[in-house]
């Protein structure tokens, strides 16, 4: 008598699906169309945003699967090739403002005023610091990060890059693009690299 409930059941609920009208998935327009109606400008945070770039928009054609390794390199190249590398050739600042800026959250958001200064939010992804307690891992702990790979020209320049653009070296990388996005200053990426790579810095302790 079960079986057979579960027969009728299953019958109804296939001859129900049946019916069903056919919901075609929305076009990459539509949802763009859609984004921008359920959207208005408000504080830091302007309707340009929902502009994406190349890069961005390869991203999203391809959430679901590989880029093409030609595609991928294309987009890198382009990423590396945009990095500003610091104007005085000076590559570390004061790291206990570096540890300031590492620890706010605030900036370009809708409750944050025009022409206030923005945080780097790196502990929401990385551990940092042995005394931090709270901490995301999305991101690769970065504990230690100076002391294990020291500071050589290379060194440098490859954490600066990836400061300035993650996307350099991984193209659909979650990581903002600190330099390239406007989000910090020059001189604020200097001092979150002394964070990082300066001896003395309680990420190197």
């Amino acid at each position: 008598m079960n079986k057979i409930k579960t027969l009728l059941i299953g019958a109804s609920v296939a001859a129900v699906a049946a019916c069903a009208p056919f919901v075609p998935e929305p076009t990459h327009q539509e949802v763009v169309a859609a984004l921008k109606a359920s959207f208005e400008p408000k504080g830091m945070a302007g309707m340009d945003r929902l502009n994406q770039s190349e890069l961005q928009k390869a991203c999203s054609d391809y959430a679901k699967s590989d880029l093409p390794k030609p595609l991928r390199e294309k987009l890198e190249k382009a990423a590396l090739n945009g990095v500003k590398y610091p104007s005085d050739g000076k590559y570390l600042g004061d790291w206990k403002k570096g540890e300031k800026t590492a620890q706010s959250g605030k900036g370009m958001q809708t409750s944050d005023k025009p022409g206030s200064v923005s945080g780097g939010n790196c502990y929401a992804c990385h551990q940092l610091t042995k005394k931090e307690l709270s901490y995301g891992n999305i991101g690769p702990s970065l504990y230690n990060y100076g002391k294990l790979r020291g500071n050589s020209e290379p060194i440098l320049k490859y954490t600066w890059a990836k400061v300035w653009n993650a996307h350099a070296f991984n193209a659909c990388s979650q990581m903002p693009r600190f330099g390239d996005a406007g989000i910090l200053t020059e001189n604020q990426i200097k001092n979150v690299m002394a964070l990082l790579l300066d001896p003395s810095s309680p990420v190197n302790k």
